[in-house]
């Protein structure tokens, strides 16, 4: 399984349309192939932080989502409403504690 972790910074005032445009388009990314889990985070003290957080049965699907018209399309409506250039760490999960 892989990990995909990205980091995002949103101007504040662009948060609402931002929620509201991802509300619309989730089940988009929760329906692609080998897309596992995905999860949205927000910072507590800083409300502009956002991350998602997903899991892919391996690299190649997330490769496939990376390059697909749903990735462009979401990720175009998404990176116009940055404050800071977006993180992305891709993850092998080793062993999940339970």
């Amino acid at each position: 399984m892989i990990v995909r972790i990205v980091k995002m910074k949103f101007k504040e005032e662009k948060l609402d349309e931002f929620f509201e445009y991802l509300k619309k388009n989730q089940h988009r990314i929760k329906a692609f192939e080998g897309c596992e889990m995905v999860e949205i985070l927000q910072d507590k003290n800083n409300p502009g932080i956002v991350m998602t957080h997903s899991h892919w049965v391996d690299e190649s699907f997330l490769e496939k989502y990376r390059v697909s018209d749903v990735f462009k399309e979401i990720w175009g409506n998404t990176k116009i409403h940055f404050a800071d250039k977006p993180e992305a760490w891709t993850l092998q999960s080793l062993e999940r504690l339970t």
